[in-house]
């Protein structure tokens, strides 16, 4: 049985993200990356798939440690295993999270790629153990999705520092639990963003300041 996984959303703005092989498994790797704000993404191999996002630096090379040099995370994604072993074992060396594609039992890798979906802020992931297994829950809750809370999670993003800006930590944790709510859900879509503001402030007061945003 394989051991549990400990799941992590990863900023990666400032990391620099290697990956070492160039063909189909490669190309969705960086295509992650590059979804997820990866701003700095290496491709080291001997042969390219046309398929390479042109924002990837190629370089065309067979493997060698060097290219993991300053490396933020790593990922194993040739179609040899000898390689593969050989990145997961150089990457652990220098303490960075490295990937294997190949998902090799003898020489694992760090941390698996979940099956995962966006809608406007709000990223699910979802890993089951197996790939596939992975993907259809995943289609299963896309097909599902409500729209509020997206609507609830784009209105958090200016109401999150507002929150954080006027009011006491117990204040503020008891806010947001409110704004985890079908209630909040419906005043959003009834209401809108003031509507949702004005119960925030009908139920907390105005805070310790009175600017633009909240309460004006």
């Amino acid at each position: 049985m394989p051991p549990p996984l400990y799941p992590v959303f990863l900023d990666l703005t400032d990391r620099l993200c290697v990956i070492i092989g160039g063909g189909a498994v490669a190309v969705r790797k960086a295509r992650g990356l590059l979804d997820a704000g990866a701003q700095r993404v290496d491709m080291i191999a001997p042969v390219f798939s046309p398929e390479v996002p042109d924002s990837v630096r190629k370089m065309t090379d067979s493997y060698r440690p060097e290219y993991l040099d300053h490396a933020g995370i790593v990922f194993a994604a040739t179609n040899l295993s000898e390689v593969n072993d050989a990145v997961v074992r150089d990457a652990k060396q220098r303490n960075i999270l490295v990937c294997r594609a190949d998902g090799d039992e003898e020489s694992p890798g760090d941390f698996v790629t979940p099956a995962r979906f966006s809608n406007g802020p709000i990223t699910v992931a979802v890993a089951a153990g197996s790939a596939a297994l992975s993907v259809m829950i995943r289609g299963q809750l896309a097909a599902q999705w409500e729209p509020a809370w997206t609507a609830l999670a784009e209105a958090m993003i200016n109401l999150r520092p507002e929150i954080k800006k006027r009011w006491d930590e117990p204040t503020r944790r008891q806010i947001f639990r409110d704004l985890a709510t079908a209630q909040a859900v419906e005043i959003l879509g009834s209401s809108g963003k003031d509507g949702l503001q004005n119960w925030i402030i009908q139920r907390y007061g105005q805070g310790i300041e009175k600017e633009r945003g909240i309460g004006t």
